[in-house]
């Protein structure tokens, strides 16, 4: 009898069906799994803000301004002669050529990547020049890379001669100058020039010329303000001190958007002290205990004593006494008004008032 190896008829077909809808559903497993390109995620690249960290307009509105050093600071008229003359010098040090280089053209701090603002002004009273700036740059790190070599300056280049465009030799000193602190990162230095003059140059005396510049500089973020204030007759370092504290305080303003705060360069007087304001003299009030007298009448004198009647002239038909002679209302008025108006004339009534009564009483007499 022979024994079949598999399934045979309407068996082998249900067998290859079976086998078949397992394959599909194994396919259509596989398939669930597959991420086709479509359903892939896209891929987005990281968000970089599009807004500058200074303007244009906000640079221009944090330079300081002339009336905030004081009243001897204008407008520049134009760039010092002594800038090529002093500034565009030689030396052997690497470090005090680039620091040399870097004053005259006004980048020590390197190039801006940003926006900028400069501004210049002249002084009167010793014809020093200030150019200050305001600008963005790459990092943080990069304006303070340049504030660490800076810092290094003061002993690197404590001493050095540099050499003019003329041969001649000018000896150059670098000191820290003291600056306000504020902002996030400061740098500040002081250079002085001096040496023989060559031939046909100078004030025709012979004279070394003396350069005094401060170069400060302090950092806002990846913003940050440089200066350099000086000239041929000094540096006052008060106004390097102070373009320094006015213009970090409105940078700082102008990026927090609140109106900038300026500082008065003059000291303004302060407002009177009500409390110790000179009184106005206004007249004391009258004493009324001590207050002169209102002049009023005296209180009239009675003109006619009461008559004595043991004195009473008498009748001597009678022997009694007689009645004495009574005034008309018309004298008692006069009397009276006169008793008021003066003693003098109250003494003279009495006296009349007596003489009249005495004759009246010996005309009695006789009859």
């Amino acid at each position: 009898m022979k024994v079949p190896n598999g399934p045979t008829g309407p068996y082998r077909l249900l067998a290859r069906a079976l086998t078949a809808g397992v394959l599909v559903s194994a396919s259509a497993c596989s398939l669930h799994g597959i991420v086709r390109p479509a359903d892939a995620p896209s891929i987005v690249p990281p968000a970089t803000s599009a807004t500058p960290s200074l303007t244009d307009a906000q640079a221009s509105a944090a330079l300081i301004t002339q009336g905030e050093l004081g009243g001897g600071w204008s407008a520049t008229q134009g760039g010092a002669t002594w800038r090529d003359g002093l500034l565009k010098t030689t030396t052997d040090a690497p470090d005090c050529q680039r620091l040399l280089d870097g004053l005259y053209a006004e980048d020590l701090l390197g190039e801006p990547t940003g926006a900028r603002a400069v501004v210049g002004l002249d002084e009167s009273g010793n014809a020093a020049q200030l150019r200050y700036q305001v600008a963005a740059y790459a990092a943080p790190s990069e304006v303070d890379a340049k504030l660490a070599w800076l810092r290094t300056l003061p002993s690197k280049c404590a001493q050095f001669t540099s050499t003019d465009v003329r041969g001649g030799r000018l000896n150059v000193t670098v000191v820290p100058a003291v600056l306000p602190g504020v902002g996030d990162a400061r740098e500040g230095l002081r250079l002085t020039m001096s040496g023989a003059s060559p031939a046909g140059a100078g004030d025709g005396s012979g004279a070394a010329p003396m350069l005094t510049l401060d170069f400060a500089a302090v950092r806002v973020g990846d913003r940050a303000v440089s200066l350099t204030n000086g000239g041929l007759g000094g540096a006052a370092q008060d106004s390097t001190q102070q373009a320094v504290q006015v213009g970090t305080q409105r940078l700082q303003d102008v990026l927090a958007g609140r109106p900038p705060t300026t500082a008065p360069a003059d000291p303004t007087p302060a407002p009177a002290d009500p409390t110790h304001a000179p009184a106005v003299p206004t007249p004391a009030p009258a004493d009324p205990t001590h207050a002169p007298a209102v002049p009023t009448h005296a209180p009239a004198v009675p003109t006619h004593a009461p008559v004595d009647p043991t004195t009473a002239p008498v009748d001597p038909t009678t022997g009694r006494p007689t009645e004495p002679l009574t005034e008309s209302p018309a004298d008692t008025t006069d009397n009276d008004t006169i008793a008021d108006t003066t003693t003098a004339d109250t003494t003279t009534a009495d006296t009349t008032d007596t003489a009249d009564t005495a004759d009246t009483a010996d005309t009695a007499q006789e009859d």
